[in-house]
């Protein structure tokens, strides 16, 4: 599984361990004012561990819940279906990246994402239990119209 990349303006590494898990560089792209959804994304995700784990969840206060999403074709058009997680191979890394098929919907934001925020986020896996990570709010360098269903 590995999501398309792009560059980010004005990046920094920042992440966290989790157990055998690395999750380098959470980030969210900014929302426009009145919007109910956003999106997070994480640079990679590594289990250097000898056993798989699986992303199940994830909470924030910025929002009124989090769901895992991956991008799907249906008759032409790209729509997007809540998944019930992300299986991460032993000694695998991925990429949830902006432009790519999964990331984490936040929906009923409470407030939008502005360039330069940070928020906290606590993601849940099977084996590592919930980890607490800090995103980033960031205009990704080429970012496509890409609005999760809301209108300007």
């Amino acid at each position: 599984m590995c999501v398309t990349g792009v560059t980010l303006q004005g990046a920094q590494a920042h992440g966290t361990r989790a157990g055998d898990l690395t999750i380098d560089h959470p980030y969210a792209t900014p929302t426009p004012e009145g919007a109910r959804t956003g999106a997070v994304y994480l640079r990679t995700l590594i289990n250097r561990g000898a056993v798989a784990d699986r992303l199940v969840g994830a909470r924030t206060e910025r929002a009124e819940s989090v769901e895992i999403h991956r991008s799907v074709m249906e008759a032409d058009v790209m729509r997007m279906r809540a998944i019930a997680g992300i299986d991460i191979p032993a000694g695998a890394e991925l990429k949830l990246r902006h432009g790519g098929d999964i990331h984490l919907m936040l929906l009923g934001l409470k407030s939008p994402l502005r360039d330069g925020q940070r928020f906290t986020l606590w993601l849940r896996f099977e084996r590592a239990g919930e980890h607490e990570v800090v995103v980033w709010v960031q205009t990704p360098r080429d970012l496509p119209d890409h609005r999760h269903g809301d209108r300007p």
